[in-house]
């Protein structure tokens, strides 16, 4: 236990000794650290990369001092100062807090070098790392382009945007042409993006406007589908162009025209009618709120041709058709120019039939009857054994016998006028000759009804006015027909 006091009591001396030795400067120090400590200011030395908020003391031509809570104040001279835009540089005042990078914690001249710019830099990085962790639209400005894509910057740095993650509105119709041409006209546009891949130790930083739209639209659609309804007609912008159909932009959602909406005529692809950024007339077909879809239909605009060509035909007449097509199933046979209707295969003979072929080929010419016409489907069934069928010959003499109405009505209505003034004219003329022949003579008691004269248009009555008036026969004379008769069978030698 001596021992133990001894030793104690040796390490305890020298404390005594020191605090006893310095007491102005134990005061000083422990002023200085109540003062710091009132201040909110820590002494410890910075480390190199650190970001501290500093406070600007002075501002020279060449050099900014600027105070980090150390024992001697930070600077920022050289590159350092010189990189600094200038008129970022001319708005500094003294007393400004600004970030500041720490380079090195200690020169040989025993000063805190900083950096302001790569502390800017810093806190970009901080941010576009924080804009991919959340997904947020970030609204720039394109500054320039490469044969790649276009540059955006976030902050100091630079963003790349990819040729294929430009909107679709952005990109040119042409394919052949240039990068300069391409992009040179976006250069100064406002552009929304959204961080899709961030390397600091790379650098790499790549943006998408493409994804950021996605998320407007998204919001955009959602109130579109609020205030849209079936029948509704709407204007928009192609966006793009697929197989099955075309994307149409408008009020800033997207809208599906599928390819049978397009045209009222069949075809293949899209491109052969419409182009991207074109402008359309649209009407809206159908709203599916809980899928977000909005189906959109450009045909419906315009009137049906088809509707315009079947006005003249109805079912149960008979056409002329061409065979054009043989199928398993049936056979396509043209009606006039543009028509084609199916021939199905129980329509083409009384007998069981396995093909078309058996009764017909391609390019054979037939009567044929109409048996279904299909508006909604566009449709049209035709059919060959029910060309004789007894059950259409109602029908049929019906038809003919309006045709031939028709045919009549069409004819007197057309020269009706002319033809009443031909008749007048004919009857004057007819009238003007009566007179000019004067009265007729009348015929003696005696004579026959057949010696009165008549009007000279009868070749018979003339004929008799100039042969004169016939004689009566004799009461006594027989007729000379029946004398022969009589006299021949009593001269004829009786039978031996």
């Amino acid at each position: 236990m001596e021992n133990f006091s001894a030793q104690s009591g040796q390490e305890a001396e020298p404390k005594k000794e020191t605090k006893s030795e310095n007491p102005a400067v134990d005061q000083d120090q422990a002023t200085m650290q109540s003062l710091l400590d009132q201040q909110g200011i820590s002494l410890e030395l910075p480390s190199q990369g650190e970001i501290r908020q500093g406070i600007i003391a002075t501002i020279s031509e060449n050099e900014i001092l600027v105070s980090i809570g150390t024992k001697s104040e930070g600077i920022i001279s050289g590159r350092e100062y010189d990189q600094i835009p200038d008129e970022e540089r001319e708005a500094f005042y003294q007393g400004q807090e600004i970030p500041v990078f720490v380079i090195e914690p200690e020169d040989n001249n025993g000063n805190v070098v900083l950096s302001y710019l790569q502390a800017r830099e810093e806190k970009d990085w901080e941010e576009v790392e924080s804009l991919l962790a959340s997904n947020e639209v970030y609204a720039s400005q394109v500054i320039g382009y490469n044969k790649g894509g276009l540059i955006v910057p976030i902050g100091r740095l630079r963003g790349f945007v990819p040729a294929s993650q430009v909107s679709l509105l952005r990109r040119p119709s042409l394919a052949n042409e240039s990068p300069d041409q391409r992009y040179g006209k976006m250069v100064g546009e406002e552009m929304s993006v959204r961080v899709i891949e961030v390397d600091r130790a790379r650098r790499r930083l790549i943006l998408s406007e493409r994804q950021a739209l996605q998320e407007t639209r998204e919001t955009l659609k959602d109130r579109l589908l609020d205030e849209l309804h079936e029948g509704d007609i709407r204007k928009g912008r192609v966006t793009s162009l697929a197989d099955f159909g075309a994307f149409v932009n408008i009020d800033g959602a997207d809208g599906l025209v599928h390819l049978s909406e397009i045209s009222w005529e069949r075809i293949q692809h899209p491109n052969e009618i419409l182009k991207v950024g074109q402008e359309v007339e649209v009407k809206v077909i159908s709203v599916d709120r809980d899928r977000k879809r909005i189906g959109l239909s450009l045909r419906q605009q315009q009137s049906d041709p088809w509707m315009q060509k079947i006005g003249h035909l109805k079912e149960g007449m008979l056409v002329e058709g061409t065979i054009t097509h043989l199928t398993k199933f049936g056979a396509f046979a043209r009606i006039g120019d543009d028509l084609e209707g199916l021939i199905h295969v129980s329509e083409l003979s009384e007998n069981r039939i396995t093909h078309p072929k058996e009764v017909t080929k391609e390019g054979e010419v037939l009567t044929l009857r109409i048996i279904k016409i299909d508006p909604e489907r566009r449709r049209i069934g035709l059919s060959l054994r029910k060309v004789d069928s007894p059950a259409y010959a109602d029908l049929d003499w019906k038809m003919a016998l309006a045709g031939e109405v028709d045919k009549v009505q069409t004819q007197q209505e057309e020269p009706s006028a002319e033809s009443s003034q031909e008749i007048a004219a004919l009857e004057e003329s007819a009238s003007a000759e009566i007179e000019a022949a004067g009265p007729a003579v009348e015929a003696p008691d005696s004579a026959e009804p057949s010696q009165e004269i008549t009007a000279p248009e009868e070749p018979a009555s003339a004929e008799i006015k100039a042969a004169g008036p016939v004689a009566e026969a004799p009461d006594s004379v027989e007729p000379q027909l029946e004398e022969p008769a009589t006299t021949g069978l009593a001269e004829e030698p009786p039978l031996s």
